[in-house]
């Protein structure tokens, strides 16, 4: 008998994060057993609402919304990205007042208890709150199955700056934490993810598809990510969907093709959230795993197989 991959999702929905959740809501092969919202693309609070609202569209209210965390452990910067996720998701505001329960943060403990070895924790956003847990809850952090982050950039430039992706540059501290401490870590870096392109035409077909909670929803969430891209990047046929890459090779793992090394991430001002590898000759593998490339159209065809149910 096929049993679904449990999830515990940390995130800052944000829109390519609701689109992670909407297609994890729509794969039988993926079970949500906890949403962690914290500060990132949006203020927390906005991310949580965010969040309870996308599973009350699936009518799954049963899913713990977990509030995170609301700043970096140790740095002073904060900044929220309205121009790219919107107030909301993207255009979109969860009913006012939305009403909905949370969950305190120590039953990430009891969901890690649970689950166990059949649990994987997956972070589309900044890594500060699962650097909680290694702290907080570190022989629980051991019990895990494996770790998958979205985050950094390598041989290439940054979009938060010319070296720094966005979430590690949010909170180095906690993304260098998370990166010497996880097990089983595999990272999904700009390096694949900005390649993970969705089209006018592939959201088009979605939100005419009788069986997907969230056929309303997605083209005006789309149209204001793409919106945001074709003014940074005139001629682009579509916007990149970094974290929904992320859950989806958990499943599919052969979608990109990675290199095994120990990544570091670099805190000091000038370099603050640049992620790097030593790649000499002389230095040895190590055992995470990054992904550096992209098989597009098995990508396509997966998003397609999961937000067009038959």
């Amino acid at each position: 008998m096929f049993i679904a991959k449990k999830i515990l999702l940390f995130c800052d929905p944000g829109i390519d994060d609701s689109f992670a959740i909407m297609y994890m809501m729509m794969d039988p092969e993926i079970e949500i057993v906890g949403i962690v919202t914290s500060y990132g693309n949006v203020p927390k609070e906005q991310a949580t609402a965010n969040a309870a609202y996308l599973m009350q569209l699936a009518g799954r209210t049963d899913i713990p919304i977990i509030p995170g965390v609301s700043q970096p452990m140790e740095d002073d910067y904060l900044a929220f990205y309205p121009e790219i996720h919107g107030k909301g998701i993207g255009p979109i505001q969860p009913p006012h007042p939305l009403q909905y329960q949370t969950y305190p943060f120590d039953t990430i403990r009891f969901i890690i208890e649970k689950y166990k070895n059949e649990l994987i924790l997956v972070d589309t956003g900044r890594s500060t709150a699962l650097a909680t847990i290694f702290i907080l809850f570190p022989e629980h952090a051991k019990l895990v199955h494996s770790y998958y982050v979205m985050g950094g950039a390598f041989f290439m430039p940054g979009n938060a700056t010319a070296l720094a992706e966005a979430n590690f540059y949010g909170d180095p501290n906690s993304s260098d934490f998370v990166v010497k401490s996880a097990h089983n870590l595999t990272i999904t870096p700009l390096n694949a993810t900005q390649f993970a392109v969705i089209t006018e035409e592939m959201v088009q077909a979605v939100s005419k598809n009788e069986k997907q909670y969230y056929a309303a929803l997605i083209v005006p969430v789309f149209e204001y990510y793409y919106d945001f891209y074709q003014k940074l990047m005139p001629g682009i046929q579509g916007a990149p969907v970094h974290d929904l890459l992320t859950v989806m090779i958990i499943n599919h793992p052969s979608l990109c093709d990675y290199i095994y090394y120990d990544v570091h991430v670099a805190r000091c001002d000038e370099v603050k959230g640049m992620s790097y590898i030593d790649y000499r000759p002389t230095s040895k593998r190590g055992k995470t795993r990054i992904a550096v490339s992209l098989d597009y159209a098995a990508f396509v065809e997966q998003f397609n197989k999961v937000m067009l149910p038959e």
